[in-house]
């Protein structure tokens, strides 16, 4: 079976810990490590909770810690409106007491893998980019040694979530964002064009906790502060799973409808984290574009196909 190493970034976050767990128990993944960056809570907290989610997976991996401000702008408050104050919906958790993050920093980490593991390793980053970004600034080879960067973030021709055309994850590090679509690599962006399209039905998480007594009952608890919050804000019955969906589209690419081109990322101003996207083959009159095409973003997407697949995982779970 071909597998696909990956290093995660990620902020867990009530989707990001369906997507560490969808990795987790998922046979064609091998999890190299998990990267720990702010975002949806504080860095500090993403730890611990990278470390919880390491206690549910059937292999013990390596944590690292990243970065806990943005590079240059200063840090964005935690939305706990959404994934609660301590990032897993506050509900009661017994965190591992052996637990603690290795001794090199997240860039570090990401560095020495892909130098040791040329064109095997994925980065998957699930949060804002400072961690690439310096990644980056450490040894900029590694862009020419990396199999590819699939990422959570951006928004095209479905509008923001954090301002009429801004993505979370975009929005709170737009510089470092920018860093890494400009780096010579090959991106897949995956973007709210098609998380926005795929909602997970609070009942399907729900059901897990009859098949996966441990890892379903703890997705079905901290899911429904999740989708309380769809419910109130979006008036829908469910979530959606910008997280799990970028680890479905590294293992069922065929899902996923892309477009090759340029992206840019808008770093001040009212507009400040948006992602601009210039489409390949395109005689543009503005000289800054048409200089690369190495981001495919997707623009489409079987949502119902994606949806199974996040469910099938989770449900082999003890």
């Amino acid at each position: 079976m071909h597998k696909h190493s990956l290093i995660i970034d990620t902020d867990p976050g009530v989707d990001d810990a369906l997507a560490l767990l969808v990795a987790a128990y998922s046979p064609e993944i091998e999890i190299v490590g998990l990267t720990t960056i702010f975002g949806n809570v504080s860095v500090e907290q993403a730890t611990r909770n990278a470390g919880y989610l390491v206690s549910l997976m059937p292999r013990k991996v390596p944590v690292a810690q990243g970065a806990s401000t943005p590079l240059v702008q200063p840090l964005h408050p935690y939305p706990d409106f959404v994934h609660g104050h301590n990032g897993f919906g506050d509900i009661a958790l017994d965190y591992p007491a052996d637990f603690a993050p290795i001794g090199q920093s997240a860039a570090q980490f990401i560095v020495d893998q892909i130098n040791a593991r040329p064109g095997e390793i994925t980065l998957v980053p699930l949060g804002p980019l400072t961690n690439i970004a310096l990644a980056l600034r450490l040894c900029p080879a590694i862009a020419h040694k990396v199999k590819q960067v699939v990422l959570m973030g951006g928004a095209i021709r479905r509008g923001g979530n954090v301002s009429p055309s801004a993505e979370a994850n975009i929005w709170n590090d737009p510089h470092a964002a920018q860093a890494v679509f400009s780096a010579p690599w090959p991106i897949v962006m995956v973007g709210l064009d098609v998380t926005h399209q795929t909602i997970m039905p609070e009942a399907r998480m729900q059901a897990l906790r009859g098949v996966s007594p441990k890892v379903g009952s703890f997705v079905a608890d901290i899911t429904a502060f999740y989708a309380n919050f769809y419910r109130n804000t979006a008036g829908f019955d469910g979530f959606s799973v910008h997280d799990p969906a970028t680890v479905v589209q590294i293992l069922r690419p065929e899902l996923f409808g892309t477009q090759r081109g340029q992206v840019e990322v808008v770093t001040e101003g009212i507009a400040c984290g948006t992602t601009l996207f210039g489409p390949a083959g395109f005689p543009y009159a503005e000289p800054g574009w048409g200089q690369r095409e190495n981001v495919e973003v997707c623009l489409s997407v079987d949502g119902a196909a994606v949806l199974q697949v996040i469910e099938d995982a989770l449900r082999t779970a003890p």
